[in-house]
């Protein structure tokens, strides 16, 4: 069992259509692919406002074929581009982690 942990770069100027593809859209298409979101969050630095999301994989295999997928969908391909033509770009820079739990870590996983 592995862990992802993914932290975009959002804007205040248009970070309430971020939430809503992201609620309304991206939950719904990544779960036709087996994602299996654990936790979201937004955070904020001095530097920009960030949402982060923690999921859980089975192995690093089942991670790369579902976002492959999940990235090559017709409909959230379709729904990415019409928000950000409405909105402009909705996520900066994306930061991408595998996390996996040390063997003294206090739980091996997040389950």
């Amino acid at each position: 069992m592995i862990q992802q942990l993914r932290i975009y770069e959002i804007f205040e100027r248009n970070k309430v259509a971020f939430h809503a593809r992201f609620r309304d859209h991206a939950m719904r298409i990544m779960r036709k692919y087996g994602f299996e979101v654990l936790a979201l969050w937004e955070a904020k630095t001095d530097r920009r406002t960030e949402f982060v999301y923690l999921l859980s994989w089975p192995n690093q295999a089942s991670k790369e074929a579902a976002w492959h997928d999940f990235l090559a969908d017709p409909e959230w391909k379709e729904i990415k581009r019409a928000t950000n033509a409405e909105y402009g770009d909705l996520v900066g820079e994306i930061e991408d982690r595998v996390l996996m739990s040390t063997e003294y870590s206090p739980r091996h996983s997040c389950h």
